[in-house]
């Protein structure tokens, strides 16, 4: 258990350390890949980025809600290789609605206080991935898989 803890530590060290993340979705079959906004929930359940509905990744996730996130802590330095973190969460996204919107838009701006009037807008979706697992792949070849719900 001691061991489930510490990972999640690191999960939230990392999710907090950066601000962006790369949203993969696919249509029909086709990858899509593009870089979005996050911030994680405090029980490592969910993921949340804001979107425009105009968007690809939203008509892509409107089609197939299957997703992934790619959360790194590269620095674009040859030392990466065997120092950065990478984390893939994956699982379904759903737009919030109703009484939990206000709360996570809340989490949101906390972090991204700079995006208040893009995720208020009314043509904007905020978006949740229920995460299923996180794979994290450290010191280059180091796999560790953990499911939230554990």
């Amino acid at each position: 258990m001691e061991d489930l803890e510490k990972l999640k530590i690191q999960l939230k060290d990392l999710f907090s350390a950066q601000k962006l993340a790369v949203l993969s979705t696919q249509s029909e079959g086709q990858p899509y890949a593009s870089l979005v906004s996050f911030v994680a929930t405090d029980d490592l359940k969910h993921l949340l980025f804001a979107t425009s509905r105009a968007t690809r990744k939203y008509a892509n996730l409107a089609a197939d809600s299957r997703a992934a996130l790619l959360i790194d802590s590269r620095s674009n330095r040859d030392s990466d290789l065997h120092r950065a973190v990478a984390v893939t969460a994956t699982g379904t996204v759903d737009e919030i609605q109703g009484p939990d919107r206000d709360r996570l838009v809340g989490l949101y701006l906390a972090k991204h206080p700079y995006l208040d009037e893009f995720v208020n807008s009314p043509s904007n979706a905020l978006l949740r991935l229920k995460v299923e697992v996180y794979v994290m792949v450290r010191r280059f070849q180091n796999v560790i898989t953990l499911r939230p719900s554990e």
